[in-house]
């Protein structure tokens, strides 16, 4: 292992003023940032892409902004942006471009990646997406004994399941209803059980995701769907009618038999975790049409050209990963949540979990040296008000910083009498207790009896950012995916790591694959790991051996 090489973000002269200017801001408190300011709310706020954010509520002031843009000015920032924009293969580890921005570009937009503009390419498969979710829709597409398709199945792992469940979830107000959806990942052979429990055979079809489609976890799935397909049906042919595939792979999608007509492309500069408006949306733009997926996709495109063309000190993802940078390396936090304050948002921070964590951890930089500096956050969330009655105890009154973003929406999707305003009541509330907080004595003024004061006393000074919308839309669900996209991407850059790789998945699978035969077979032979993995495999064995 090397140590920490020239380009660590450490030895930029903003980095050690920031590490001198944190120790100051660790005695100031959001009170007096307020009190000092009197237009502090508005000032530290910026709109784009149909979003707005208001981020006045975190612990900066004009010099903690300026040095963390000087931060992003020092770290070829811009540099990186446009060499991502155009193209170039700023995965360095796999050689490979990162250009998912490509995935939402208009059509009379050019984007060349090794000599070929890619852009036609992208909306020929849009194209065939379309032309194949209304045939399923309007009822055209038929199972193998004639019946109406009802269900469709995504079986997909890591980004091609994490991102079309979380969006098909998130868009649900728009969706189809005469169509199911359900989403299988885990090998786990509950996952598959339970999700085609209460649907027919004749009536479901399964979309395959697998770029390569070898991936262990999704063939085990597909192969198992396979077999639930023919055990009710009965013929080899019902294959072809009952799935779908999103991959690269055409010989291998063939040998299983399904179609090659059905089987949408994507390329190896989509990242998994990137991937929800490619064809890995398939299953998403059955659910809400084409005409909505596409407006997803000018949401996405939207907050592209924002962050690609925006000024620093007003560019949303650019603001939101400096402010996660300050935090993490210079006032101590080590985790984030996200909290939407929308049902439909129930998997978002699953989602960002992936798109977060798996960018952005990462021990060395891009020319291999150990980093001397915390990297990606532990991400975690979920949708208010449910989590004020579990976490937000320790978010309000334990012993650790925790950045939040809250994420909220003007208009409810479904506007139930005073529910909408009893949930951004609290949402507006919520930011308000965590940054300013009450003391003892405003306690104790209350009439709380001075021995409970301590117990019921709030220290605040609890950051936060808060991103409003209008209402939760295709557009502006795209316009957020994005700007968490790029935030991450931000974070990356800064800190001189690929965000775009993630050989930390591997090892594991690896030591999976050895693990199987000794596992299946009852002339398994004898483990050879260490002594602690050797016992528990034996016990396994007998377990099983006794059932």
């Amino acid at each position: 292992m090397t140590s920490p090489g020239a380009s660590s973000p450490t030895r930029n002269p903003a980095w050690k003023a920031l590490a001198a200017h944190g120790r100051e801001i660790e005695q100031r408190h959001l009170r007096e940032l307020f009190a000092e300011d009197a237009g502090r709310g508005e000032r530290l706020g910026l709109e784009a892409a149909g979003l707005y954010l208001d981020y006045s509520k975190n612990l900066v002031t004009d010099e903690t902004l300026r040095l963390l843009l000087e931060l992003a000015e020092g770290s070829g920032l811009r540099k990186r942006i446009a060499a991502m924009f155009r193209g170039e293969k700023i995965n360095t580890t796999e050689g490979r471009a990162a250009l998912h921005v490509a995935l939402r570009a208009p059509r009379h937009a050019s984007i060349v990646v090794d000599g070929e503009d890619v852009v036609p390419a992208v909306h020929a498969v849009l194209d065939r997406m379309a032309a194949f979710s209304e045939r399923l829709r309007g009822g055209e597409w038929k199972g193998y004994t004639g019946r109406r398709i009802r269900n469709v199945v995504n079986i997909g792992i890591g980004g091609s399941d994490l991102g079309p469940m979380m969006a098909t979830e998130a868009l649900r107000h728009y969706s189809d209803r005469n169509l199911r959806f359900g989403f299988v990942s885990n090998v786990d052979g509950t996952d598959f059980a339970e999700t085609v429990r209460d649907m027919d055979p004749e009536e479901t079809l399964f979309v395959v995701c697998s770029k390569t489609f070898t991936t262990l976890e999704t063939l085990t799935n597909a192969r198992t769907a396979r077999a639930w397909v023919l055990a009710a049906l009965g013929d080899e042919r019902a294959v072809a009618k009952h799935f779908a595939a999103v991959s690269t792979n055409a010989g291998e999608v063939t040998k299983f038999g399904i179609d090659s007509a059905n089987m949408f492309e994507f390329w190896d500069w989509v990242g998994g975790r990137y991937s929800l408006d490619s064809a890995v949306g398939l299953s998403l733009m059955t659910a809400i049409g084409p005409q909505r997926f596409r407006e997803m996709l000018a949401g996405f495109h939207a907050m592209d050209e924002h962050f690609r063309t925006a000024p620093f000190e007003r560019n949303l993802p650019v603001l939101l990963g400096l402010l996660g940078i300050w935090y993490g390396d210079f006032l101590g936090a080590q985790t984030h949540a996200v909290l939407p304050y929308d049902r439909y948002l129930w998997r978002l921070s699953a989602y960002l979990q992936q798109l977060d964590m798996e960018s952005n951890g990462k021990r060395v930089d891009l020319d291999g040296n150990a980093v001397d500096f915390q990297t990606g956050p532990i991400l975690w969330g979920g949708p208010g008000t449910n989590g004020q009655h579990a976490y937000y105890q320790l978010i309000h009154q334990g012993t650790q910083r925790i950045p939040c973003d809250f994420i909220g929406f003007a208009l409810s999707s479904n506007p139930l009498g005073e529910h909408h305003d009893l949930l951004m009541a609290n949402f507006f509330a919520q930011t308000e207790a965590l940054a300013f907080g009450k003391t003892e004595e405003e306690v104790v003024a209350e009439g709380v009896p001075p021995h409970q004061a301590p117990h019921r006393s709030f220290p605040g000074n609890h950051p936060t950012n808060t991103i409003l919308a209008e209402r939760l839309t295709p557009e502006t669900l795209g316009a957020l995916i994005a700007l968490y996209e790029h935030k991450v991407f931000v974070q990356g850059s800064i800190w001189h790591i690929n965000s775009f790789d993630q050989w930390g998945v591997e090892l594991g699978k690896a030591l999976a694959a050895r693990i199987v035969p000794e596992l299946s077979s009852e002339a398994a032979p004898e483990p050879i790991h260490d002594s602690s993995t050797n016992a528990l495999i034996r016990r396994y064995r007998r377990l099983r051996s006794q059932s």
